[in-house]
């Protein structure tokens, strides 16, 4: 696993309607992740969990010497998971019911959030909930098709710097912002009331299978990132190598 790399891996629930591939998907987790996987009511329910947690770890397979099954977690008080015994591997989960994503890294804190973009309409509804006064100054002076495209953006990148910092919404979501900087692309601003040093992080997004999905890494330069999906029966197959994104800042690229 090289150093300063980004693994990102996709995988979609609806590959597990199949029931004999359901039952075969499932044998790679925990006793405990079976248990709670039955005590889903809903079809729907069930293939996004399962789909999420043989995601990680197939995702850790590739990176660590465990086979999928042997790995184990712990979480910490505000729920973020970790590989236990404590390692230098890193990830972050998120799924949708169209989408799962999984983001691993070696001796890096990393973050990911995912959200359908027809969510973009309910998060211009809470924007004044969840968005900073900066955040919201610039989200009102931009054209409905903008507004819309950039809260969904707004959203996912808070998401996923709240799972970087381990404490996921906890965090003050109005106390940071990603503010808009032309031509220099967007910024992170952290208020010091809630301890993060902002120029420490990196993140970007992309759009994939209909969703919106923001990537945050303690990488201070432009990491290097592998795209990979998981395909039942399939040797997982690669997206285009390191796809050209816009990583911000771009001072540190």
């Amino acid at each position: 696993m090289a150093s300063e790399t980004l693994y990102l891996w996709f995988a979609y629930p609806d590959d597990l309607i199949d029931e004999q591939t359901f039952v075969w998907s499932s044998q790679v987790l925990s006793q405990g992740e079976r248990e709670r996987l039955d005590r889903f009511k809903f079809d729907g329910s069930r293939r996004e969990y399962l789909a999420a947690h043989a995601l990680v770890r197939t995702a850790l397979l590739h990176c660590g010497p465990l086979t999928p099954e042997a790995w184990s977690f712990r979480t910490n008080s505000y729920g973020k998971p970790y590989v236990d015994p404590p390692s230098d591997l890193c990830f972050s989960l998120s799924r949708r019911a169209g989408l799962v994503a999984c983001l691993v890294a070696r001796g890096a804190e990393v973050g990911i959030d995912v959200e359908s973009h027809e969510a973009s309409s309910n998060i211009i509804e809470v924007a004044p909930s969840v968005l900073s006064a900066r955040e919201l100054a610039q989200l009102s002076l931009m054209t409905t098709d903008c507004k819309h495209n950039h809260a969904l953006s707004l959203w996912t990148l808070k998401e996923a710097y709240a799972k970087a910092r381990g404490m996921g919404l906890s965090l003050p979501l109005q106390e940071f912002s990603f503010v808009d900087c032309p031509p220099f692309g967007m910024r992170l601003e952290v208020n010091p009331s809630i301890g993060a040093d902002a120029e420490r992080w990196r993140f970007c997004t992309l759009d994939h299978a209909g969703h919106r999905v923001a990537l945050m890494t303690e990488f201070r330069r432009q990491p290097h990132l592998e795209v990979r999906v998981m395909r039942p029966f399939q040797v997982p197959s690669s997206l285009p190598e390191d796809p050209q994104l816009a990583w911000f800042p771009k001072e540190f690229a």
